[in-house]
């Protein structure tokens, strides 16, 4: 009886000694300030990663780690999701992805209107012959082809993509102001079923431009009742931003409501100074339809400038048919006068960023594909339009010819007051509406947008710790969790165990953006490491080389 006695105590002494080992990580992450994405109260705590998995959170006392990061001061959340992203190329060209890995991105999200498949051999065609700067062979047609071509080139974020309406209107329909025929309309909700099975995270659309113009109400609902049937969600660029932007969100919210489908708004503002009293509204608008039971959401970028194209200035009706019909357009005289003349008349029927501008001082010409037109890189429509001596509608219409392309355009359109209500919204997330390139080789010889290179870090450095617009926690929320949320993606999102681990470590009393738009190829500050998947891919502030990023699936993928 002692000896059976003997032994049991034996055991438990054992026992007891094994419980106090103190516990190992790959990587360890000690003493930091943890802002775990739920939007709760941050507090003092470690982070233990093995292989790609977040494995504790918290005070793990006397924990060891082959690797150990000491973040004393920092502050420890996971990694950001850039909402709008535009990295489609400049992934392809450098896979560091060093504009958002410097700000903390760990999740590029694509798809807005136009996605990087499904492509036929015309648009492949079509695609390779507009390419400017960059150039690639596209040796994909699905999109799916396209991320899973990304991850196997080797790129440090993860990446995910909404399949484009824009994509599959031109897959099918082609550039043609029409309704698709039944036949056509079967194609694309085809295209939609197999994109959504391969894990698109839903249909998203750019309304302003041409071909998408042309898509009705009714072809957009159709198209989303199939990406409802795989949970995903609708995401929109709007069909104006301006003076019919409250009938565009009703259009947004018919679609969500007859699809049963969730929705999200592109880069929600009120373009325009005659319409940045619609703010109000706008949010009643929202917040009506979400107490209706809807799920109505919005992004946005934190500048009061947007960017895209000189297209943006012109009627849809000149640029039917596709770029090449477009350019022969404009050379006409007697459209050149008809084109002129819509530019300068106020309407409703389509989204002119002229306008909204209003005056051509306010529109910086950014992104020139010629080599011949790129001394005009970072000069107004003005300027240019004074130097050639002609109007700036003609100057606009002769340089998209000149060209052969849009012209990358940066179009001034804001209110600083608004943007500071929208980052307060609670169902606001973030994206940059840009790529994510490098200060150095091919990306120079073109401006950009600041936003490429600041969108985050301008929210945390001037609205989070300067302006005292929202706190840290609820910032780090909002570019998190709330997006991984929304977007029904799985162990993303959060400092949670058995996540994946994308993790940034940042001082929040340095972190700040550096672009201007003057100068906008200069890194934002003050993001020290940060993992992908549980490889470090920023340390000390600098790139390590290593390539870690997956693609991220919808909530309807069939793994066959």
């Amino acid at each position: 009886m002692k000896t059976n006695l003997y032994f049991r105590f034996l055991i438990i002494l054992l026992f007891l000694g094994s419980c106090s080992q103190p516990q190992s990580f790959d990587i360890l992450i000690k003493n930091g300030q943890i802002v775990d994405g739920s939007g709760n109260p941050s507090y003092l705590g470690d982070v233990g990663i093995n292989a790609d998995t977040i494995a504790a959170v918290g005070d793990l006392g006397d924990a060891t780690g082959t690797t150990e990061i000491d973040a004393t001061g920092l502050t420890i959340a996971p990694g950001f999701i850039n909402m709008l992203s535009w990295a489609t190329e400049s992934l392809i060209e450098d896979g560091r992805s060093m504009a958002d890995i410097k700000q903390g991105v760990t999740l590029e999200v694509f798809g807005e209107g136009w996605s990087m498949g499904p492509l036929n051999e015309s648009m492949k065609k079509e695609e390779q012959e507009s390419q400017g700067d960059i150039t690639y062979q596209i040796e994909w047609n699905t999109l799916n082809e396209y991320l899973e071509y990304l991850t196997t080139k080797g790129i440090s974020p993860n990446v995910a993509s909404f399949v484009g309406a824009t994509t599959l209107r031109v897959n099918t329909v082609g550039y043609e102001d029409r309704a698709p025929t039944p036949q056509e309309m079967d194609s694309m909700k085809m295209m939609v079923k197999q994109a959504m099975e391969e894990g698109a995270l839903g249909v998203g659309s750019s309304l302003i431009y041409a071909p998408a113009f042309y898509s009705s109400t009714e072809e957009l609902i159709e198209l989303c009742k199939v990406a409802a049937e795989y949970d995903g969600m609708y995401i929109s660029h709007m069909r104006s931003e301006g003076s019919r932007l409250l009938e565009s969100l009703d259009e947004l919210i018919r679609i969500a409501d007859e699809a049963d489908i969730r929705a999200e708004i592109y880069h929600l503002k009120q373009s325009g100074k005659d319409n940045w009293d619609k703010f109000d509204e706008v949010v009643a608008k929202v917040d009506s339809a979400n107490a209706a039971g809807l799920h109505i959401t919005a992004d946005m970028y934190n500048y009061i400038a947007g960017s895209t194209g000189l297209d943006a200035s012109m009627p849809p009706w000149v640029q039917e048919g596709g770029y090449e019909k477009w350019a022969e357009r404009l050379q006409d005289p007697a459209i050149r006068e008809k084109v002129k003349e819509e530019m300068i008349t106020p309407t409703d029927k389509w989204e002119s960023l002229m306008q909204a501008a209003g005056d051509p001082s306010k529109i910086l010409l950014v992104g020139f594909r010629a080599d011949s037109l790129k001394y005009l890189t970072g000069k107004t429509l003005k300027e240019v339009a004074e130097m050639r001596g002609t109007s700036p509608e003609e100057t606009a219409m002769d340089l998209v010819v000149q060209d052969g392309s849009r012209v990358g355009t940066i179009y001034f359109l804001m209110s600083e007051d608004n943007v500071k209500k929208q980052i307060a919204l609670p169902w606001m997330s973030f994206g940059s509406d840009a790529g994510s390139p490098a200060t150095e080789g091919v990306f120079l010889k073109s401006s950009t947008h600041p936003r490429t290179y600041g969108n985050v870090a301008r929210l945390l450095g001037k609205y989070v710790r300067e302006e005292k617009v929202i706190s840290l926690e609820e910032a780090v929320h909002k570019l998190t969790k709330q997006p991984a949320t929304n977007l029904k993606i799985q162990k993303r999102g959060s400092l949670t165990e058995g996540y994946y681990a994308d993790v940034v470590l940042f001082d929040s009393n340095t972190i700040i953006d550096k672009a201007t738009f003057e100068e906008p190829h200069q890194y934002s500050e003050g993001m020290k490491h940060v993992f992908v998947n549980g490889i470090q891919v920023l340390k000390d502030g600098e790139h390590t080389g290593n390539m870690p990023g997956q693609v991220v699936k919808g909530p309807g993928y069939q793994n066959k």
